[in-house]
């Protein structure tokens, strides 16, 4: 399971660090996995949500329940 830091996801978004803050914040992205004080998202779960269209949290979190895969 490979495991990415905020700026690893902001680059893989093209976004900023800080806008990764602010769609977790606003329920628009997956939860990451906090290890201590770390901060960090899954890849597959990453890749999944984009393959979904980057839908909201709940969605995600439903497709996935569902069996959703790529």
């Amino acid at each position: 399971m490979e495991l990415l830091t905020v700026r690893e996801v902001a680059l893989r978004l093209k976004v900023s660090p800080r806008q990764v803050w602010k769609l977790l914040a606003s329920g628009r992205m997956p939860e990451p996995l906090r290890l201590s004080r770390s901060v960090r998202w899954r890849k597959s779960d990453l890749n999944e949500w984009v393959r979904l269209g980057c839908v909201s949290r709940d969605e995600y979190e439903a497709a996935r329940a569902a069996g959703v895969r790529p």
